[in-house]
């Protein structure tokens, strides 16, 4: 089912705090592409741009304890989990003051302080392990659910279904959270879906879902906690299709040419998650547009100064190769 938008209020406060987060990861992603393209970090890096109202919205209805996991599209999810941003780009330039002293890079980032448990390299890989941690949290009988995210093109791996399936048969609490940005690696999902409603993907195993407009923050948010209290109910598993969009590329080394400029700006027009919001701000007189660039600046100087810490980081010894191999 689609979700309408109703009921979508929420106080000055935290409308203020959805667009200070999504901003701070927008921020901090443009300030990542810099770095990439002055070649402090190596590999692959995949941008979160446009995509902010998701995670920000997911992390609004979180309770302590509740477990992140997602693929390699990761920073956002671990800046919204209130990651140090220092110590996230510190792990992006590959620096001995990285989350993952400097062995994780852009796609596998890790937090057991903050339950954020990956990034992950390979598509779809996380699916099973969010089951596999919201089965600890049947087994330790707690009320907590394990939030796991993956793509549109994640959807159609194998053990994307196998994990739905063990899922609903254990009534594990646990929600896929689908980030349908329309065009998973380079393929529309048109082309590469017999079924291009996500949310449906869990219902041969009798899992609910329901799509969700991912680019408005309070939509997320409600959603999320429909979905949440179903599983933390002893329910069982839920399915949501957050229909999103990324304004970059694939990776940086992506040129995008699948898709027009005109749709990107149509989309950065009309239909911004941060500007959204910031309209929502105006409309309640929540704050003023002095205000709202106070704190833009604000955000700009947190990004620069992850930028900073992390280039005088020193690189992890060679010694680091052979620590945290075996558990």
């Amino acid at each position: 089912m689609a979700k309408p938008a109703s009921n979508l209020t929420a106080t000055g406060e935290e409308l203020l705090s959805y667009y200070r987060d999504m901003l701070l990861i927008r921020r901090f992603e443009e300030k990542a592409g810099q770095l990439y393209g002055m070649g402090h970090i190596g590999g692959f890096c995949h941008l979160y741009i446009g995509q902010e109202a998701v995670v920000v919205g997911m992390e609004a209805v979180k309770i302590q304890g509740d477990q992140t996991i997602t693929g390699y599209r990761d920073h956002g999810h671990m800046l919204a989990c209130g990651i140090d941003p220092k110590a996230v780009m510190a792990e992006l330039t590959g620096r001995a003051d990285g989350l993952s002293k400097g062995k994780g890079g852009s796609m596998h980032m890790f937090s057991k302080e903050k339950e954020f448990y990956g990034g992950h390299g390979i598509v779809g890989a996380q699916v099973p392990l969010g089951a596999g941690l919201a089965f600890a949290n049947k087994y330790r009988g707690n009320k907590n659910a394990s939030l796991t995210y993956l793509g549109d093109g994640a959807s159609n791996q194998g053990q994307v279904f196998e994990a739905m399936n063990m899922a609903q048969l254990w009534k594990l609490p646990v929600l896929f959270i689908i980030e349908n940005n329309q065009y998973a690696m380079g393929t529309s999902v048109t082309r590469s879906h017999s079924d291009t409603h996500l949310y449906r993907r869990g219902a041969s195993f009798g899992i609910p879902g329901m799509e969700v407009d991912g680019m408005d923050v309070l939509a997320v948010r409600e959603a999320g906690r429909e979905a949440l209290d179903h599983a933390r109910s002893g329910e069982g598993p839920y399915v949501l299709e957050m229909k999103t969009y990324r304004y970059r590329g694939h990776s940086m080394s992506d040129p995008a040419k699948y898709r027009t400029r005109e749709e990107v700006d149509d989309v950065r027009e009309h239909n911004d998650p941060i500007k959204r919001c910031e309209a929502r701000i105006f409309e309640g007189g929540f704050a003023d547009e002095a205000a709202l660039k106070d704190i833009d600046k604000e955000l700009k100087a947190i990004a620069k100064e992850a930028a900073d810490f992390a280039l005088a980081s020193p690189e992890p010894d060679p010694s680091e190769l052979y620590e945290d191999v075996v558990a």
